[in-house]
């Protein structure tokens, strides 16, 4: 009796403690249900995170393009490679879904993924790996080369990578942009990082619900802004300007050893820069021969020797002091502390006048024309000029350069660019003045900007920055810049193209030495040239600037002879000054819609060479165009109405006169080398394929 009433006993205890369990775990679950935070954790928070799925949409980059809407910068998919190693992928021998033959994958994969067969079958035969990587950063063509081989086990994830078809071209100007861990493409280096914000545009997102799958749950609510495309950005390169000067400069690396090297083509009209190219240069691509981040077109300073004579003896003219007719004594003058400055023969050329000097490039004659001056006016001249301060120009790490100057000897050789530092823009910027009857106009590198849908969002054009020298002060400096190049000896002479007049100035700076000084070695100089052509009415601007070439200035004046000359031909300028024979010249007139055979019987009564491309009747385009001139002799290609062109005998043709062709024609080209056509790739009187690039070799 007494063991049933323990029985009982225990039974309510232990329905009592069961009871009391349940009330607290019903109480802790109504405690959870009404509470927001528990034990320190945001329930709601916690919930929602661990069933929903936020993706960033990101949006798409703008591209950048040439002037005439031909890509330098774009964005293309690309790929990572991967290799699927694990065999529990496979479920039906028929139908593999893993790496089969490793030996064979290897082999075939090597050539187009450009890695070592050996090293490709390391990976292949790595042990307990589910999949490896087998490379990244693949094109959509080596993904379908790839494809097509039908290796089993092969797949490929997609990205965005950016991509610069040009290469080399502009490398820092354009500058470069890659994607980061997160996928967004982000610019590191010159326009691409200068534009970064207007360039990525702004990313979006997609926020839904998911199973535990990671699936979105049907008819649950999706949360979503679209991303904003980036701005597309035209520059004002000029496509065919900036080959001419790739390849001077490549033609340059070929033929000379030098330290660096910028050359550039500006438009003294309007101030944009239509062409620039310095090496060293980077592949945009792949950067493996990036060693620096400054840019010698903006970032880098040095002293630019006599080319800075055209300012000082612009000031001493729009000054009143100086008179060309004057007589002194060159080769060598000793200021009142003793320092002498030298002509740069040590000897001059005897007594001369001041019109002389400048032709000559006198040290002597600058330093007598600075020293009345004095140090407050020259120095305010170069500054009005903008020399120590950056142009503004739309790329990141512009140098200010430095024009300081107090004592005698100093402002006798800031007179000739000793002592002072200045960028290869600057001196452009300051060149527009010769352009425009004294006006100052800023240079710039962007035409305009555009949105996705095409609106123009910015439009940039010439900007007038000061008036700082009359048109009678121009003038002079203009006939004396013309003495430099045609009456100053045949050197100089060097300089002159063929088919427009081109006035200049030279320059030979002596390179400043860490240790104090001057380097004292045999090229130990940065040898330069500032021109403007045609002379007449002055459009356009070159400026170049070699730093330690083992060569004189014959090499140079040979670069700068070869671009403006083809920057003619391309541009279709032709010299009206009195030394060219005006009943040479023709205008031509519009030939579009014309039967070819009267157009060509008319070309050639007018001493023109007719180039003919397809067997059509009629003309359906013409180069040049209706009233541009041309030298008896030149080339006017006419576009017929055939859908089959032959290719003509196009050895001996300049860069520009290829080019047209292939443009006219439509057809893609390569051209290597600098200099005129010494071979092609499709033989004379082939039919040309406009889906394969033609290839073009040219030789000086």
């Amino acid at each position: 009796m007494k063991r049933n009433n323990g029985l009982k006993y225990n039974l309510k205890v232990t329905m009592l403690l069961v009871s009391f369990l349940f009330v607290l775990i019903i109480c802790k679950l109504l405690y959870v249900s009404v509470s927001e935070k528990v034990d320190g954790v945001d329930l709601q928070a916690f919930a929602s995170n661990r069933n929903t799925e936020k993706k960033t949409l990101f949006a798409s980059r703008g591209s950048v393009f040439y002037e005439n809407g031909d890509v330098l910068a774009i964005d293309t998919n690309s790929y990572t490679v991967l290799a699927y190693l694990s065999a529990s992928r496979t479920t039906d021998e028929n139908n593999p879904y893993h790496v089969i033959d490793k030996e064979k994958t290897a082999k075939e994969l090597s050539g187009i993924l450009e890695r070592d067969e050996t090293t490709l079958l390391e990976l292949l035969n790595r042990e307990n790996l589910y999949q490896v990587e087998l490379k990244r950063g693949i094109s959509e063509n080596d993904k379908n080369k790839i494809l097509a081989l039908d290796l089993p086990g092969i797949d490929f994830v997609r990205s965005t990578k950016r991509y610069y078809p040009n290469g080399r071209y502009a490398s820092f100007i354009l500058g470069y942009a890659k994607a980061n861990d997160f996928g967004e493409i982000n610019g590191e280096m010159g326009l691409e990082l200068y534009y970064n914000d207007i360039l990525k545009g702004k990313n979006g997102f997609i926020e839904y619900q998911k199973d535990p799958y990671g699936f979105q749950i049907p008819n649950t609510p999706v949360i979503e802004e679209k991303s904003v495309s980036g701005k597309n950005i035209y520059l004002t390169l000029n496509q065919d300007i900036q080959h001419i000067l790739e390849n001077a400069i490549h033609s340059l690396e070929k033929d000379y050893t030098f330290d660096w090297a910028t050359i550039s083509i500006m438009n003294a009209k309007t101030g944009a820069i239509l062409g620039s190219a310095t090496s060293p240069n980077f592949d945009l691509n792949t950067r493996i021969d990036l060693d620096s981040y400054l840019n010698p077109f903006i970032s880098y300073q040095y002293e630019p020797g006599s080319v800075m004579k055209i300012f000082s003896f612009m000031q001493a003219i729009e000054s009143g002091i100086y008179d060309g007719s004057k007589i002194y004594k060159s080769g060598s003058i000793t200021l009142q502390d003793g320092t002498k400055i030298n002509d740069y023969n040590n000897k001059g050329w005897g007594e001369i006048d001041f019109d002389t000097g400048f032709a000559y490039s006198s040290n002597v004659a600058a330093t007598i024309l600075a020293l009345e001056l004095g140090a407050d006016k020259l120095r305010s001249f170069y500054d009005t000029l903008g020399f120590g301060k950056a142009t503004g120009i739309e790329l990141p790490n512009e140098s200010d350069g430095k024009i300081t100057f107090t004592y005698e000897s100093e402002v006798a050789t800031a007179s000739f660019g000793q002592g002072i530092t200045v960028t290869p823009i600057q001196i452009l910027q300051a060149l527009t003045t010769l352009a425009n009857d004294g006006m100052m106009i800023k240079p710039y590198l962007v035409s305009k900007i555009v949105d996705e849908n095409g609106t123009i969002i910015e439009e940039k054009g010439r900007t007038e920055i000061a008036k700082v020298a009359s048109k009678e002060t121009i003038d002079k400096m203009k006939e004396l810049m013309y003495k430099v190049v045609y009456d100053a000896g045949n050197t100089n002479r060097l300089f002159a193209p063929d088919n427009v007049t081109l006035i200049g100035k030279t320059g030979t700076a002596q390179i400043a030495s860490p240790k104090g000084g001057y380097l004292d070695g045999e090229y130990d100089y940065i040898k330069s040239f500032a021109g403007l052509f045609p002379y007449e009415n002055p459009e356009y601007i070159v400026y170049i600037a070699v730093k330690q070439i083992v060569g004189g200035t014959n090499d140079v004046a040979k670069i700068v002879h070869n671009v403006v000359e083809e920057t003619a031909k391309t541009l279709n300028l032709v010299s009206t000054v009195s030394d060219v024979d005006q009943s040479k010249i023709v205008t031509l007139s519009n030939y579009i819609s014309n039967q070819i055979q009267t157009t060509v019987e008319k070309l050639f009564s007018q001493g023109l060479t007719p180039i003919v491309i397809g067997n059509g009747k009629y003309v359906i385009n013409q180069y040049p165009l209706r009233n541009k001139k041309v030298l008896i002799g030149s080339k006017v290609f006419l576009l017929t109405n055939d859908t089959n062109y032959k290719m003509p005998n196009v050895i001996g043709w300049s860069t520009n006169e290829i080019v047209t062709l292939c443009n006219l024609i439509g057809v893609p080209y390569e051209l290597n080398g600098y200099g005129n056509v010494s071979s092609i790739s499709v033989l004379p009187g082939d039919f040309i394929d406009k889906s394969n690039p033609i290839v073009v070799t040219l030789t000086n």
